[in-house]
């Protein structure tokens, strides 16, 4: 256990961001000299992955350490229960302050979920406006067309003068740097019922690198004559298609989007690679805070995401997908006392067990039934053989699907018919091209796999409680249109004291 009693919080999490495209994961071009240092001095861990890869899903399940399926969160419109405990209530109880500062995506009346204050709205709508088409059974399987690969192409990617999600990040950054400055400087606590001394608990949520892929000239500058390389597609990559895949190529909109031209390709991820090195400017700027503050001699840093973004690999865009681009996550831990300084970790991890990794660290040892386990075991050496999955299961998937991750092994399962399966070596194949589950040779370690997701969860019942939530949710969703219903945070700032008086 690191050598620290109660410490400070600050989870960072960035949106939709693919950890193979950060130089503090090796990459070789992109710029991340922030995320850089906290590696060298920090923990990285190299096989961690969203429990969804879908925004509202995976945030769900970070806050409550549980996965999708054990909490009913489905999609961008499947309301996040009240009555689900979450890191922040656990934090809360133990004598934290808890407070947010830019996206959560929590769907539902209670934006709070534990947190004493979020000091920003958030950038999506809180109601159920994002509601999947509720066509599943096969004979009313109509694929919803959507463009989202309009957005993956020139000209809507490149240059902009300025956005409204950079304003947001902006926005976001400047609350979280007022809250520390605040905490150290202002001389007063946030919650004078718990003295001055009181740990925080601080999650800072950029929407970068997300969609729509615009950067302001500085950070497009930033890979002026960079080496930018672009997706290979082979002249057989439509026979590797799964079932999940062809949904969702035809769900986004690829089936009639071009995304394949170079220069569309080579703007996309000039573009991208700027919005990461933004996102690590504002890490940056958090860090240097806490230095300047002295608060860093007692604050754990924690840097996520919720998931990835196929980016065109494979001709596929956005996330929803079980491959490593759209369901892998970075996943790096720093601690004050130097704790695991250096340490790189392959066993592969979920964004999940970040629930239990603070409860630890906080002292909390009543918690209620987790589908997470700590890492601090891992950074200590012990507990190394583990397994993690992902699932996926709507919006644009027409079946339930799941991915087993086991050290260089993955399965994705997806349960419709006999069962489609895709067994891949990651260690040599990271492209996911080599589909291994009808190898012979490979049985064993399939039919291990997909008992071990079959253990886990069951797809029956998932998928009947899926198109139960979903005939309920299209009929309130109605009339909470017609009622013009919504559920958006509005943070309450009182500017008659907030200065000189």
């Amino acid at each position: 256990m690191p050598n620290i009693d109660k410490p400070n919080v600050l989870l960072i999490m960035a949106d939709q961001l693919i950890p193979m495209l950060m130089g503090a994961y090796g990459h070789p071009v992109v710029k991340t000299p922030n995320l850089d240092r906290l590696v060298e001095t920090g923990v990285r861990f190299d096989a961690a992955y969203s429990a969804c890869p879908l925004c509202a899903p995976a945030r769900a399940a970070l806050a409550t350490g549980q996965y999708i399926s054990t909490i009913g969160a489905w999609d961008n419109a499947a309301p996040f229960d009240d009555d689900e405990p979450t890191l922040q209530h656990y934090l809360t109880n133990a004598g934290y302050d808890t407070v947010a500062s830019g996206k959560l995506h929590y769907i539902g009346a209670d934006q709070l979920h534990g947190y004493r204050r979020r000091l920003t709205t958030d950038i999506y709508p809180a109601a159920m406006s994002m509601l999947p088409t509720n066509k599943r059974k096969p004979k009313e399987r109509l694929i919803d067309r959507r463009v989202h690969a309009r957005g993956y192409a020139l000209p809507q990617v490149g240059v902009r003068p300025w956005t409204q999600f950079l304003a947001y990040d902006t926005e976001t950054q400047f609350r979280a740097v007022e809250y520390l400055y605040g905490r150290a400087c202002a001389g007063r606590p946030s919650r004078p019922d718990l003295g001055s001394d009181e740990p925080f608990f601080l999650s800072v949520s950029f929407h970068c690198p997300h969609d729509p892929f615009q950067v302001t000239q500085e950070f497009w500058d930033l890979y002026e004559g960079a080496e930018i390389e672009i997706p290979h597609y082979p002249a057989n990559m439509e026979e590797t298609y799964s079932s999940m895949d062809r949904w969702l190529n035809a769900y986004h909109g690829t089936d009639r989007i071009d995304i394949r031209a170079p220069e569309s390709l080579y703007a996309l991820r000039r573009s991208y690679y700027g919005l990461i090195s933004f996102v690590d400017r504002q890490v940056g700027e958090l860090l240097r805070v806490l230095e300047e503050t002295g608060l860093r001699e007692n604050t754990v840093i924690l840097f996520t995401a919720d998931h990835g973004d196929m980016l065109a690999e494979k001709n596929m865009v956005q996330k929803r997908s079980l491959y490593d681009w759209s369901a892998r996550v970075p996943l790096i831990a720093h601690f004050p006392d130097g704790y695991g300084a250096g340490k790189q970790i392959a066993t592969p991890v979920n964004i999940i067990d970040i629930v239990p990794t603070v409860l630890d660290l906080a002292g909390v040892e009543e918690r209620l039934s987790l589908d997470s386990q700590s890492l601090l075991p891992l950074i200590e050496g012990r507990d190394l053989d583990r397994v993690t999955f992902s699932e996926s299961h709507t919006n644009g998937i027409y079946a339930p699907c799941f991915m087993a991750r086991d050290g260089d092994h993955k399965l994705i399962y997806i349960h419709e018919g006999a069962g489609e399966m895709q067994l891949f070596n990651l260690a040599d194949d990271p492209g996911e091209w080599h589909n291994l589950a009808d190898d012979p040779a490979h049985q064993a370690l399939r039919d291990r796999l997909k008992g071990l997701i079959l253990a886990r969860f069951d797809p029956e019942e998932i998928e009947a409680r899926l198109q139960a939530s979903l005939d309920k949710r299209h009929l309130v969703h109605a009339a909470n249109v017609v009622n013009k219903l919504h559920w958006d945070y509005e943070p309450r700032f009182n500017a008659a004291e907030q200065y000189c008086r």
